[in-house]
């Protein structure tokens, strides 16, 4: 992966419409954002929390990152379903802005418009919270081995309509779920099921 800022978005869904969502953004959201210039990595079903979708995408950098934005939420697929997706969420700005730490993920072709079978893969995302910025080299003393790792990105957010959480020092792992989780203090944990079309899988 080339990209240099990834977004890290968790929603909170009313309940009973994830499925509805899913839906929607497998079948509307995911050719189309990536035509704007942003890659869209995966998108996942929280295994603990049945009203909540976190999904991944991925910029060139912060300037491309605004063009893409903007082209997507001023275009017209946007326009067309986007009451249809609000009306799901009651709250999406729990979002994290990141820079890769390495190669960042290994990514593959998502499956065809229509899939429909989600796959049986589970993914565990940590966030690791600090003090202070975290160094690259954080990745060789977690004592594991993530398929990718980011840290904050603390550009200023280029699309002030999307907020993201800003002031806070964090260092996100990824990895297949081997049904394990380590717990611990100043770190947040999310046990991720990919969806039918997700590229991460």
């Amino acid at each position: 992966m080339t990209d240099q800022v990834v977004e890290l978005r968790q929603y909170t869904l009313r309940p009973g419409t994830r499925d509805a969502l899913i839906e929607l953004f497998d079948r509307e959201f995911l050719e189309t954002q990536d035509a704007t210039g942003m890659r869209v990595i995966g998108q996942f079903r929280d295994e603990a929390d049945p009203d909540r979708f976190v999904w991944l995408r991925s910029f060139p950098d912060m300037a491309k990152r605004e063009r893409a934005l903007s082209a997507f939420y001023g275009g017209p697929v946007w326009a067309q379903h986007r009451d249809a997706a609000r009306a799901t969420m009651v709250d999406t700005d729990n979002a994290l802005l990141l820079r890769p730490v390495g190669e960042g993920f290994p990514l593959s072709d998502r499956p065809v418009p229509g899939s429909t079978a989600p796959p049986e893969s589970r993914f565990l995302v940590t966030i690791h919270y600090g003090e202070e910025p975290f160094r690259d080299s954080y990745a060789d003393e977690l004592g594991y081995r993530p398929i990718a790792c980011f840290r904050s990105e603390y550009a200023a957010n280029t699309f002030p309509a999307l907020p993201v959480r800003e002031g806070e020092h964090v260092f996100v792992t990824v990895e297949r779920f081997a049904g394990v989780l380590r717990g611990g203090e100043g770190k947040e944990e999310l046990v991720l099921r990919p969806t039918s079309r997700s590229g991460l899988r």
